[in-house]
């Protein structure tokens, strides 16, 4: 990884270069998998210290750019934004990817792709029929945001939830054509 760091308006210190290379690296090498290069400018404003900072990847670009009174801090903080980014980066990759698919070259036997595990279901209830006025009820008693419920009168699923202004909303599912619930 080639990492550049250009000064203006301040003399170049061997101390704040090597420590803004060491933060950059570390977070390339921690987030992306063939980080490119990074370009680092420490610029020294009346007493605004300011530290931009540019990471390529493959395929992506970030860019990070802090204000403040002393350039360590500044390079800490531009970090730190750069380290979000790729934290987001890295988390929609893989939701996109998913973390049981495998990677191109990897050994699956015979060219057939493994099956995908169920995921575990972790909480269940029953969804309990009553009137629109008993579940305004049910809400107003507990602390939830939503209620779900199947209406008595037309057997379809219901959603109460609480509004903004203090009233309530109401969603119902669309009625099955052709048959009945």
């Amino acid at each position: 990884m080639q990492i550049t760091v250009t000064f203006r308006h301040v003399d170049p210190t061997p101390a704040l270069r090597t420590y803004a290379e060491d933060k950059v690296a570390k977070v390339a090498r921690k987030y992306l998998r063939r980080p490119g290069d990074a370009h680092v400018i420490l610029a020294v404003s009346k007493e605004r210290h300011i530290a931009e900072i540019t990471l390529q990847a493959q395929h992506v670009s970030m860019f990070a750019k802090e204000t403040t009174h002393d350039l360590y801090s500044a390079i800490d903080l531009a970090v730190e934004k750069l380290e979000h980014q790729a934290q987001k980066l890295k988390a929609r990759r893989s939701d996109r990817k998913g973390a049981d698919t495998p990677r191109a070259g990897s050994a699956v036997s015979d060219g057939l792709e493994r099956a995908e595990a169920p995921r575990p279901v972790v909480e269940t209830r029953r969804v309990p029929a009553m009137s629109v006025d008993d579940a305004i009820g049910r809400l107003e008693r507990s602390a939830e945001e939503f209620f779900l419920f199947t209406n008595e009168a037309d057997r379809r699923l219901g959603v109460l939830y609480r509004r903004r202004d203090g009233r309530y909303g109401l969603i119902l599912a669309a009625a099955r054509q052709g048959r009945g619930i």
